[in-house]
């Protein structure tokens, strides 16, 4: 199983709770996020750019 560091779940955290509200919004296209996978898969690119230790992408 990949490792996750703290900041990384953390960001994962606050992107699920905003989909479960209603805000968080995809890239490009600014369309809400429904899909709890594409949360996690936000909130790991998000992870990734601040530096966090993520495993790579697929």
């Amino acid at each position: 199983m990949a490792k996750y560091s703290a900041k990384a779940q953390e960001k994962v955290r606050e992107n699920m709770h905003e989909m479960k509200e209603g805000k968080l919004k995809s890239g490009r296209s600014g369309k809400k996020v429904t899909d709890p996978k594409q949360a996690v898969a936000i909130g790991l690119s998000e992870a990734r750019k601040e530096g966090a230790k993520v495993p790579k992408q697929k």
